[in-house]
């Protein structure tokens, strides 16, 4: 059984950084592409930055140059690096992969940005 279990969320003001953990169990991390998704009150699930099992990376537009999503095969664990962190990035943070056809979902990581 896949479980995907974030951490990490937290209330920052403008400006300021945070790290969120993904830590994966019941699959061959490696082999999988990773996914942070994110979804804010009243708005539909948007993907916010990808990674491969080559380690290749993409970005949702608005997060490019801010956010930085990296893995961690050993540890089976993916991350997301947040810096200058605005307003609009409020939202709750989800871990995600594609394993045998099936999504599988943390259980999100709430994060908040407010002065």
């Amino acid at each position: 059984q896949v479980q995907l279990v974030e951490s990490g969320g937290d209330l920052v003001q403008p400006g300021e950084s945070l790290r969120l953990s993904c830590a994966a169990s019941g699959m061959l991390f490696r082999l999988y592409t990773m996914y942070w998704y994110r979804q804010a009150p009243g708005k539909q699930r948007e993907l916010v930055a990808t990674i491969t099992d080559g380690g290749r990376t993409n970005y949702h537009e608005s997060v490019k140059g801010r956010f930085t999503i990296s893995r961690d095969n050993a540890k089976n664990t993916l991350y997301l690096q947040m810096n200058s962190l605005k307003p609009e990035d409020t939202a709750v943070y989800y871990c995600n992969t594609i394993y045998r056809g099936t999504y599988y979902w943390g259980q999100g990581a709430q994060v908040t940005i407010s002065s």
